[in-house]
């Protein structure tokens, strides 16, 4: 078997909406656009992509899908500078859900919820707390 590419799918309420906050709030580029299906990747070489169909389209897994807040699933952007991403995004307006803050198994990271309710982690690699991941049988 030959791989061209891999991309979770995120089932949504609103490709518009959903649209909209992914390119023009968080900055991810347009790759690939219908009615019903919209694929989203980084800006850059990187490339890395997200789709989101909406929720009722025929062209959902047979089994069917609802989009749902709150579910086991949730998307993270990993940033160069989360600080700078963090004021970025407040003067824009959009309304943080988990607050800018320095975890100690080494990420500074705050979240918000798009238009679904998905939960969106950004996050920066900081250093660790010195005694976080020894702990746990890690060391460096």
């Amino acid at each position: 078997m030959r791989y061209e590419d891999v991309y979770p799918v995120v089932f949504v309420h609103d490709l518009s909406t959903t649209t909209e906050f992914y390119s023009r709030t968080l900055g991810l580029d347009v790759i690939f656009r219908a009615d019903f299906f919209v694929l989203l990747a980084l800006p850059g070489e990187s490339r890395a992509a997200v789709g989101f169909v909406l929720e009722d389209h025929p062209t959902s897994p047979p089994e069917g899908r609802a989009a749902t807040p709150g579910s086991s699933v949730f998307l993270t952007l990993h940033v160069a500078d989360a600080a700078e991403a963090y004021e970025q995004l407040v003067q824009g307006g959009t309304v943080i859900s988990y607050q800018l803050r320095d975890e100690p198994w080494g990420q500074r990271r705050f979240g918000v919820q798009d238009p679904n309710g998905l939960y969106v982690d950004i996050v920066e690699q900081i250093q660790p707390s010195p005694d976080f991941w020894p702990r746990y049988g890690v060391s460096d």
